[in-house]
């Protein structure tokens, strides 16, 4: 390890360190891969405080919509081996899906959150979102909100079972094979970023404290306030629900820091013999594909091609359209809960942050490491 290798290392320690003493953070855990290479892998904290137990490397965090930049990764990785046509119809292998002006939706419409299906009925269980094949159903009775492919509108919750149901028709496979298969297995860390935790895992779940105050409700007869069941709003209470955390939501997952850092260092390049996409195909999913407003969050936006183009450090305040130094260098997913996992081209820079504190949306802990990385 190299002097300054060695001193991110311990500067992002801590910095961990740090905001666990001052209260500010239950558990966290951050990790950065540059040039292929882990060049930090940092820890502290309590993952479980009712159990007692510390954060360890291999501690998985429930990453809430951070997940939503592996799923991307998978079906950018997919069509990288030829497996995946952007433009594909989603009801040329999804039969029925098509009713309800839904015909024309494409792969490449979900992955931009255009296809007009951000919403899903007001009555929506936690069981109800557990349940792959109610909520495939769901959606394929849907009408759109949009002509797709003519707005943007974050698709919160919907955004995994559109993918992820097209995906299983389209190979026979689901998204958890089709990950371990081309991501994660190839990477060696299987056990470390996926959609539903296998039940022998859980032991080594974070957890959030207990009393940890939910988020604020949205303004009533908002579109974010009709798009989002008020039983699936509090997403960082999904950590200590095991029914959820089995589940494959596709929209939502769990992930070690440095598995997830090392999934986004992969798409920059080769770890470890390595690499899941072509240095064209990052440079077409890292640019920004659409600015302007977010039809369900209500205000402005910038996307990338299945992610979002934000920076931490940037300013980013845990809204989907985060920052846009870089028009494209840097591209990733934060969660509700905090969690951030993102990639700067330019830089060579992969990186993860994942927490269990008890605020919701809170980044503190992932802008303290960007500006860490952003000092090197």
């Amino acid at each position: 390890m190299t002097a300054g290798v060695a001193d991110l290392q311990t500067r992002i320690q801590a910095t961990l360190d740090e905001l666990v003493a001052s209260g500010a953070e239950t558990g966290v855990a951050a990790a950065v891969y540059s040039g292929g290479r882990l060049v930090a892998d940092a820890v502290s904290g309590q993952a479980d405080p009712a159990a007692g137990t510390s954060v360890t490397s291999g501690t998985l965090f429930f990453a809430s919509s951070a997940a939503k930049g592996v799923a991307a990764t998978l079906a950018h990785t997919l069509a990288e081996r030829g497996e995946l046509d952007y433009d594909l119809r989603l009801a040329s292998v999804w039969p029925g899906f098509g009713a309800g002006g839904k015909e024309s939706i494409t792969v490449r419409h979900v992955l931009e959150h255009t296809a007009g299906l951000p919403g899903l009925p007001r009555q929506t269980t936690v069981a109800q979102l557990c349940d792959w094949d109610h909520m495939c159903a769901v959606l394929a009775a849907a009408r759109p909100w949009w002509e797709p492919g003519t707005r943007f509108g974050y698709h919160a919750l919907t955004f995994g079972f559109l993918l992820g149901e097209t995906l299983r028709r389209l190979t026979g496979r689901t998204m958890g094979e089709l990950l371990r298969d081309a991501v994660t297995g190839p990477l060696g860390v299987a056990d470390e970023v996926c959609f539903a935790v296998p039940p022998r895992l859980l032991p080594r779940m974070a957890r959030r404290p207990a009393g940890a105050p939910a988020p604020d409700a949205p303004p009533e007869g908002s579109p974010v306030d009709r798009a989002t069941p008020p039983a699936l709003r509090d997403p960082s209470a999904f950590a200590n629900r095991d029914d959820v955390l089995t589940a494959t939501i596709g929209s939502l997952g769990t992930m070690t820091a440095r598995g997830a850092a090392r999934m986004y260092a992969a798409l920059l390049g080769p770890v470890d013999g390595v690499r899941l996409v072509s240095p064209a195909r990052l440079a077409e999913m890292s640019a920004i594909t659409f600015s302007g407003p977010d039809e369900v969050m209500g205000f402005p936006a910038q996307w990338a091609f299945g992610y979002s183009p934000f920076r931490p450090s940037g300013g980013s305040t845990g809204d989907t359209s985060g920052d846009t130094t870089g028009a494209g260098a840097t591209f990733g997913m934060i969660g509700a809960n905090g969690c951030a996992a993102w990639a700067d081209r330019d830089a060579g820079v992969a990186a993860a942050v994942l927490r269990n504190g008890a605020t919701p949306g809170d980044l503190t802990a992932a802008v303290r490491i960007d500006q860490l990385l952003e000092d090197r």
